[in-house]
């Protein structure tokens, strides 16, 4: 069983004082069901999981009045072999986004309190812009991404007390070991070329066979294909499907802002904006958004007509540039603009699975690729495939207002001034 952190999360929901249904959203195939199946397993005497995509007849269940004791009543009915006590049932609501109706009920769930609900699904985000009646209030939203880079290192058999060790290098910022810094960049290489989908990570830890691991990601990127086609609108799925595709190309150019004529020429925003905004709520990419100033709040300088996008799972963006490309990255021979298109997207990975907003700021002068929040003080972060000088960052860390930088390179640590040179796989620490 991989080990998740969304265990703690349903953990701190169950013992929160504040009932209210649990509703855990994720693209398809991050582990969702598995997790909540296994709390569920080991913390109830009775779990009733309803999948509505599996079993749309139990939509029957919520036809009615959505009185708790009805639709208890209409399970006990449905499942006759669960005895649904209160206070030791868990009932789990999966791919609830095909049921409206099942969406609605969560508000009346958490008001009656005698059973524990959590719903699920892998479009919830698209779905809820259809729900005529959301629960607002009634429900604590937990967004579910693929592994990240510390359980990954789980995975692999690295306990907490080994990474304990490593984070001791981050808080000192000490040059590593170079034994110890050669292994976590074999490491991080390994990461970028699996990713993070579970079904990927067991069959790589099963297999250990790259080939075994870019057909298993190739079924999901089909999958996700199959989602678009089913659940877009019949004039967004040929542009919801481009724009998806076109993030390796977009990560390629130098320039890593998100153009419409990369996904068809002389294409326009306009024609465009809805496809990537159903590709962002489907939590298939990440929107990197720019800025007009280096200053806290940094939503307030938002310029919602320039971003970068990147791809949720990093191993499935490399799959996609074709399974060559594994070897390039595992080997640490890939030169050239796509390079730091992947490493850029790495450290969007780590960042926004620690619950980071990102941003970017870019003008004539200056280009620097993230800017996150931490105590009220915007902190630059550069990313570096390559030996290239950081000019941007060095002149940025001039302002007063920014109390120090992160680059993060292939090399070891460093401090210059307020200049803190990290390696890539101790992004994992950045709180």
């Amino acid at each position: 069983m991989l080990k998740r952190k969304a265990t703690d999360a349903i953990k701190n929901w169950v013992n929160s004082k504040e009932k209210k249904c649990l509703v855990v959203q994720g693209a398809r195939q991050t582990g969702k069901t598995y997790i909540i199946e296994r709390f569920a397993e080991e913390n109830y005497e009775e779990f009733v999981e309803i999948n509505f995509k599996q079993m749309p007849s139990a939509m029957d269940i919520f036809s009615g009045d959505l009185t708790v004791d009805n639709m208890v009543m209409a399970m006990r009915f449905r499942f006759p072999e669960k005895k649904i006590i209160p206070g030791k049932t868990m009932i789990f609501l999966d791919e609830i986004q095909e049921c409206q109706e099942a969406i609605t009920s969560l508000k009346f769930w958490a008001l009656d309190n005698r059973y524990d609900v959590i719903a699920s699904g892998s479009l919830l985000g698209i779905s809820y812009k259809e729900v005529t009646s959301i629960p607002v209030g009634y429900e604590l939203s937990v967004t579910m991404y693929g592994l990240d880079f510390e359980e990954f290192l789980w995975a692999k058999g690295y306990n907490e007390n080994t990474l304990e060790l490593l984070k001791k290098y981050y808080d000192s910022k000490e040059r590593i070991p170079e034994e110890i810094h050669n292994q976590f960049m074999r490491l991080i290489r390994e990461y970028i070329v699996v990713g993070g989908m579970p079904a990927v990570v067991q069959t790589y830890l099963d297999s250990n066979h790259f080939g075994q691991v870019q057909k298993v990601q190739e079924q999901i990127i089909s999958s996700y294909m199959d989602d678009i086609s089913k659940y877009a609108s019949s004039s967004e799925k040929p542009k919801v499907k481009n724009c998806y595709m076109s993030v390796t190309k977009q990560l390629a150019k130098e320039n890593k802002k998100f153009q419409f004529s990369v996904v068809e020429s002389k294409a326009t925003a306009r024609k465009f904006e809805n496809s990537i905004e159903w590709l962002r709520d489907a939590g298939l990419v990440w929107l990197c958004k720019n800025v007009s100033a280096c200053q806290f709040p940094l939503v307030g300088y938002e310029n919602d007509k320039f971003y970068k996008m990147y791809l949720t799972d990093l191993g499935l963006l490399v799959a996609m540039y074709g399974f060559e490309m594994k070897q390039a990255i595992l080997d640490d021979t890939l030169t050239g603009p796509v390079k730091g298109g992947i490493y850029e997207n790495l450290i969007a990975d780590i960042l926004m699975k620690s619950r980071h907003s990102l941003h970017y700021y870019q003008n004539k002068n200056l280009e620097i690729e993230f800017l996150i929040e931490q105590n009220t003080k915007v902190i630059p972060v550069e990313v570096k495939a390559g030996n290239n000088r950081s000019q941007s960052m060095d002149q940025l860390l001039k302002n007063e207002n920014i109390p120090y930088g992160y680059k993060f390179v292939n090399g070891n640590c460093g401090i210059n001034g307020k200049k803190i040179t990290l390696p890539l796989y101790l992004a994992m620490y950045v709180d």
